[in-house]
């Protein structure tokens, strides 16, 4: 159908990759960068599937332009039902109680408000909350927002979670008695999951999807991430572009099933990740992604060309440090932003040009103390920015 109907690929695809497609053979296809779905979405949309007034969702543009997203009113049905099924009803949770949500939405455009710092969809009973006026100062409101509402669970950005987590714990909030979090569009480490589970009196739980919305992965509650098989086909890969064992770190490569108006097919979505070994407690034959080890764009290189994936890790266990961002100018030289606590000092500056040291050699890092780390214009949180290309 897409090799014959949707513009990019009838005109891209060779005949024997068309071929291909008809065949099912999708080892033999091409791989699909962002480039082209950036600069023309339109042309990966299926003319003769795309509804008279389409649905169009944008993705965050963290790592540039965002995309456009064309659906059909079908396939949003499609893709909520799949979040309940297995994100929420996993978690314990679902749609009909009442959620916060951390996104990329400007609920409050104001930099120097002083609250509220979020809006309340009473359609939905959710409160959608503002990443990008969290500190220790306000956290006490947005606190008062989840007791308000009457909030049961949570979902969004894990970084925003982590971090009105970190003040509850610090400020001497009461803690909240949620049923579940659910974290998406940003790496849950396990310190940031050990905070949140405090904080929110719940287990906390990942999923991993995209606006696109061509592959899904959820948590159950054993811990596996299981893959949605029927969303679409996730290959994990080699730079040579042949599949990793099991455990093995790869770039992520989806193909959407069920997204028909705007299909993508050997998406290179910008994930690394590695795979499990398949089996988990809970008994579901559904593939186990062991770990989602970072956006691509979230990578250093080093003097010596070798690339270091979930670089941000060099803060794990280091007192003093609320977040952190590092940012790679060139090769050898390196800022980092810190986000102080009242540990932090002198040690802290070397304990991290340290560890930078252990991993890249010979390089110079300053370190900066900022009240918060620059969010992206969607309000996600950026552990690596390098301007090394």
């Amino acid at each position: 159908e897409a090799a014959n109907q949707v513009p990019f690929y009838r005109d891209t695809w060779s005949r024997e990759e068309k071929q291909a497609a008809t065949a099912g053979e999708l080892s033999a296809l091409p791989l699909l960068t962002k480039e082209p779905l950036r600069a023309d979405p339109i042309q990966f949309v299926n003319p003769e599937l795309r509804p008279r007034r389409p649905m169009v969702l944008h993705t965050s543009g963290s790592s540039g332009t965002p995309i456009a997203s064309y659906w059909s009113i079908d396939e949003l049905r499609e893709s909520m039902a799949v979040r309940e099924a297995r994100s929420a009803e996993w978690a314990g949770t679902s749609f009909k109680y009442p959620r916060s949500t951390f996104s990329g939405r400007m609920v409050e455009p104001d930099p120097n408000s002083t609250g509220p710092f979020y809006r309340f969809n009473a359609i939905e009973r959710q409160i959608y909350l503002s990443p990008f006026h969290l500190s220790a100062a306000t956290a006490p409101k947005y606190v008062e927002a989840f007791r308000r509402h009457k909030i049961q669970w949570a979902t969004g950005y894990a970084v925003s979670y982590a971090l009105l987590a970190g003040f509850i714990l610090s400020e001497g909030i009461e803690p909240l008695k949620l049923r579940s979090v659910i974290t998406t569009s940003e790496k849950l480490t396990d310190p940031m999951r050990e905070k949140i589970s405090a904080a929110f009196g719940c287990q906390v739980f990942e999923e991993y999807s995209s606006v696109e919305n061509v592959s899904f992965a959820s948590e159950c509650e054993h811990g596996s991430l299981h893959v949605s098989p029927d969303v679409g086909v996730v290959e994990i890969l080699r730079p040579d572009g042949t599949p990793t064992s099991p455990g093995e770190v790869g770039e992520v490569v989806v193909t959407g099933l069920y997204r028909r108006v705007q299909p993508l097919i050997r998406f290179r979505i910008g994930d690394y990740a590695t795979w499990g070994d398949g089996n988990c407690a809970c008994g579901r034959a559904m593939p186990v992604i062991a770990e989602v080890q970072g956006r691509t764009e979230d990578v250093v290189t080093g003097a010596d060309g070798r690339q270091l994936v979930r670089f941000h890790g060099i803060f794990v266990d280091l007192p003093g440090v609320v977040e952190a961002q590092v940012i790679q100018e060139t090769l050898t030289q390196f800022r980092i932003l810190v986000v102080p606590d009242s540990r932090f000092g002198p040690e802290t500056v070397a304990d991290i040009q340290a560890r930078m040291v252990q991993r890249l050699g010979d390089v110079s890092v300053e370190v900066e103390q900022v009240e918060q780390v620059p969010r992206t214009k969607a309000g996600k949180y950026q552990a690596v920015i390098s301007h090394v290309k």
